[in-house]
């Protein structure tokens, strides 16, 4: 897929799905259950262990979901998960090193910000969408703000993002929205509960489309 390819998915998908897990045994069977759900945007964290490894089993086992690498804060790192088969990098602060890293691979890279100074630094340096983190102390707003000044900068927020409140990112400008513990609960992921998992990502899915 080129960067456009996996760009245009995002925004066409809407939801990133984030799967933070303190074990890699489940997170295959995780990103199973996201995807019969109709999430197919998925992005493993650095915070998992065997991120790199898990990250490489998942793109070999479900080719029809677009897998990225999350929580990335050095090069090596990043290249790393491009080689193990991630389709985008993303980062939870602004990391220059990660972005010339994603340039140099032609990988779309979303790079965390919260700040306007932050996000106007990151996309000066490349980075293709700003990933406002935490986005749950603002909110829509923030993100509609945001845009104000930048109209030519991209946004996913991270944080606060929930069935509730994913529509209304959207309306607010966001590119795509981004979730984690609201969509993907710490007990059900430990249970291994994948008909739960399943129906969240439903929800989400539905609340995205309205």
């Amino acid at each position: 897929m080129t960067k456009s390819d996996v760009l245009l998915r995002l925004k066409t998908e809407k939801v990133i799905a984030l799967i933070r897990a303190e074990s890699s045994a489940s997170l295959v069977e995780c990103a199973r259950a996201l995807s019969a759900g109709g999430l197919n945007c998925i992005e493993l964290t650095m915070t998992t262990p065997g991120a790199i490894a898990m990250c490489a089993q998942v793109a070999q086992e479900l080719p029809q979901v677009l897998l990225g690498l999350g929580t990335v804060l050095d090069a090596d790192t990043a290249k790393a998960g491009i080689a193990a088969g991630a389709k985008f990098i993303v980062t939870p602060a602004l990391r220059p090193g990660v972005i010339a890293a994603c340039r140099e691979a032609g990988v779309p890279v979303l790079s965390g910000a919260l700040t306007p100074t932050e996000a106007y630094s990151a996309w000066e340096l490349g980075a293709d969408i700003i990933k406002i983190f935490p986005a749950e102390f603002f909110g829509p707003a923030y993100i509609k703000s945001l845009k104000a000044p930048f109209p030519k900068i991209e946004f996913v927020p991270t944080g606060g993002v929930t069935p509730e409140t994913v529509g209304e990112f959207l309306k607010a400008g966001a590119f795509a929205t981004a979730a984690g513990s609201a969509l993907v609960a710490a007990a059900a992921l430990k249970a291994g509960d994948w008909p739960a998992i399943t129906a969240r990502a439903r929800q989400f899915v539905a609340a995205a489309a309205r």
